[in-house]
């Protein structure tokens, strides 16, 4: 008798989602926060985590992170706001939530592949639908996918991971249209706001009932907390309200929490990080397009897209010749066609960004 018998066929095929050792590099392969806070605000954070009851069930301050939260996005009236640790759980609870008999999530791709892998987790059925070359949404193509499927969750990264960019409002609106017409639910993951010139809040905010079936989810990870796992999700009370029964009771510990008010206490901190990592991804755009052989592809993320002119290998060598050089990116070459011959850079500090534009200096003239 199997070992396994009682494990799903299915996930026994299925790849885990792999994380690189970064150990002695230059971390650029994450979108993180390159700054850590500093010597007087890890005192003070310290002093309170360290009167933070943790022989206790989280309780009240739980309520206040929300609350917090609330206030911070402006959140929208008849709305409610659930958290969750990580967005990953947030959209694996949306998956569960939407497991009925038939049902279906669609995402473009290339996107993050949570949303891919929690449908599978969940038993829905997963719709790919690619992007164009030009990382724009294929409108013509979604809207037939949807048109076909009628998928229970409809997922819009806005900004894109790992394309960086937003797409066209006219073209996101017309989508949300369509899904919403048979009550389908369009989560909206606003994971990098905090580096983006838009925000689909506004768009909420400005036409509440076209934006009924829209769930906005974010995450403190890239405002500075990745260590932290705090996400939240934004939607109608009555529709988060159901989605929170599926929420385990104590998904959120003290510490996390504690971690994050003092962050929401300290947001200009975190906002004068931000429009630092804003502007080092400027510098490094142009300084990008200046080496001979690659494209960079503007961004409103913490992180880049750039394309190494050679044969199908290029980008494979051109990482691992980066990894020799202690200096670690992400090799998305592999992950859709749209990506071919690319690297996913995330924007470091200026030191650190300096030393990758070095590397890649040194790497091209040996290629």
């Amino acid at each position: 008798m199997s070992s396994l018998k009682f494990i799903r066929s299915d996930l026994q095929a299925m790849q885990a989602y792999h994380v690189q050792s970064a150990t002695g590099m230059v971390k650029l392969d994450a979108m993180e926060n390159p700054y850590t806070l500093s010597p007087e605000l890890q005192a003070q954070l310290g002093a309170r985590l360290g009167a933070v009851a943790i022989n206790r069930y989280p309780g009240d301050r739980i309520d206040d992170l929300k609350h917090a939260l609330s206030e911070f996005v402006g959140l929208p009236s008849g709305w409610q706001l659930m958290l969750g640790n990580g967005s990953d759980e947030l959209i694996s609870l949306l998956s569960t939530a939407c497991h009925l008999p038939g049902a279906s999530a669609l995402a473009p791709e290339p996107g993050f592949v949570m949303y891919a892998l929690s449908a599978k987790f969940q038993g829905l059925t997963y719709v790919p639908v690619a992007l164009r070359d030009d990382f724009e949404l294929d409108e013509a193509a979604m809207s037939a996918a949807i048109a076909q499927h009628q998928p229970a969750i409809v997922y819009l990264a806005y900004p894109n991971n790992p394309t960086a960019n937003l797409w066209d409002v006219a073209v996101m609106r017309r989508l949300i249209a369509q899904v919403s017409a048979y009550g389908g639910w369009v989560a909206l993951d606003e994971a990098y706001q905090p580096f983006s010139s838009a925000t689909w809040l506004d768009e909420i905010q400005r036409d509440p009932a076209a934006n009924a079936q829209v769930l906005l989810m974010r995450t403190l990870s890239k405002f500075g907390l990745a260590g932290v796992r705090i996400g939240y999700m934004l939607g109608r009370a009555d529709v988060v309200g159901h989605l929170d029964k599926l929420r385990p009771p104590y998904n959120v510990s003290v510490l996390n929490a504690e971690c994050a008010l003092f962050a929401l206490e300290h947001r200009a901190e975190f906002e004068r990080q931000a429009q630092a990592i804003c502007t080092e991804r400027d510098r490094l755009l142009a300084a990008l397009k200046a080496l001979p052989g690659v494209t960079p592809y503007a961004s409103q993320a913490n992180m880049m897209l750039a394309r190494f002119s050679g044969d199908e290998q290029v980008a494979t060598r051109v990482f691992e010749a980066l990894r020799d050089r202690h200096v670690l990116v992400k090799n998305v070459s592999k992950m859709h066609p749209v990506l071919h011959h690319c690297l996913r850079l995330t924007v470091g500090t200026p030191a650190e960004n300096d030393q990758l534009l070095k590397a890649l200096q040194d790497v091209l003239a040996s290629l």
